[in-house]
């Protein structure tokens, strides 16, 4: 006579570890995504002259121009550095986001990065 709403063979042995290491997985996810928020990732443009720095919150937190750059005739360039280094900032932290998933994904490609 089957057995009703239960799996034969030991399954849910199975499914309570397989549910506990969800479980972990989530927590390691968790603290993983709060270190990541506190990391600050910086870049440069222009030789140096124009350096982004920004959370992995991705937000940005420091702007650095050196005086040289900052030339009342040429506005568009310090614009268009500012944009590149913040750009290669955001860069950086999205790779290093991504480099964290796949250590807790194992390379399976089961998320595309942090919630945040």
């Amino acid at each position: 006579m089957a057995k009703r709403g239960g799996f034969s063979g030991g399954m849910p042995g199975n499914m309570n570890n397989l549910m506990k290491q969800a479980q972990r997985m989530q927590r390691q996810m968790e603290e993983n995504q709060k270190e990541m928020e506190t990391k600050e990732f910086t870049a440069a443009a222009g030789g140096g002259a124009v350096e982004v720095t920004v959370t992995g919150k991705k937000e940005i937190v420091k702007v650095k121009l050196s005086a040289e750059v900052v030339d009342p005739e040429d506005i568009e360039m310090l614009e268009d550095l500012i944009v590149a280094a913040t750009n290669e900032a955001l860069r950086q932290a999205e790779e290093a986001n991504a480099e964290v998933m796949n250590k807790m994904t194992g390379g399976l490609g089961l998320g595309g990065g942090l919630p945040f």
